[in-house]
């Protein structure tokens, strides 16, 4: 399999709102939300933008707390956290604010039901103005809606949509070493339209395709596959 990170549309998007945050003027709030259903691959486009533009990235876990979360946040900023929670978020804040970096928080569903946690972000992000994104899964926003001050602070939302026809032939043209005729892949989305699941049946076509001495995989040994 080609090692390729492909930009489909939900990227595209993705990159767009990145781009989007960054270049908004200062009277304007610069947190972003990105959100769907599991397998779309929001996390890996999440890390791999993370690296492009320097971002700070944290994975939340369940039962994190906010106490927590500016630990970690100390941590990403290269320092070790403080006993208490005060020191840590004033740490933070003076980092940010003298070094400002984009703020991006994954798996942001583990941190809902948390006030305080929630909260935090928002005061981080009044307090320094820089770009904090979070990410979520398909009922994210719904949920953060209960955040009223929070949520009017998202300026930029993305949402993770399945492929389409054009996103599945792409992600399989960039990714297989083996060829895919066309009617497979059409046979391939109507089958599957989640990244993950995708990427497993390539596997499979290379894997069929190199135990057979096959040269393409055709619509008949898609459906053998699928």
């Amino acid at each position: 399999m080609n090692k390729v990170f492909v930009r489909t549309k939900n990227v595209r998007n993705f990159i767009g709102l990145v781009e989007n945050l960054i270049s908004k003027p200062s009277n304007i709030p610069k947190m972003g939300l990105v959100y769907g259903e599991p397998g779309l691959g929001k996390s890996q486009t999440a890390l791999w933008l993370a690296m492009k533009y320097d971002c700070i990235y944290i994975r939340c876990a369940n039962f994190m707390t906010s106490r927590w979360l500016l630990e970690e946040l100390v941590k990403e900023l290269n320092h070790s956290p403080y006993y208490l929670t005060q020191d840590n978020f004033n740490l933070c804040v003076n980092k940010l604010s003298q070094q400002p970096q984009i703020v991006m928080i994954d798996e942001i569903d583990y941190l809902i039901n948390d006030t305080r946690a929630v909260e935090t972000l928002r005061d981080i992000h009044d307090k320094t103005g820089v770009p904090i994104i979070l990410v979520g899964m398909g009922l994210v926003h719904k949920k953060l809606e209960r955040y009223r001050h929070l949520y009017d602070r998202f300026s930029e939302i993305v949402k993770f949509e399945k492929f389409d026809a054009v996103d599945v032939k792409q992600i399989v043209d960039e990714l297989s070493e083996v060829p895919v005729e066309n009617n497979a892949i059409e046979i391939l989305h109507k089958k599957h339209n989640r990244f993950r699941q995708i990427v497993q049946t390539i596997n499979s076509c290379e894997t069929v395709a190199k135990e057979n001495n096959l040269i393409a995989i055709n619509k008949e040994i898609m459906e053998v596959i699928l």
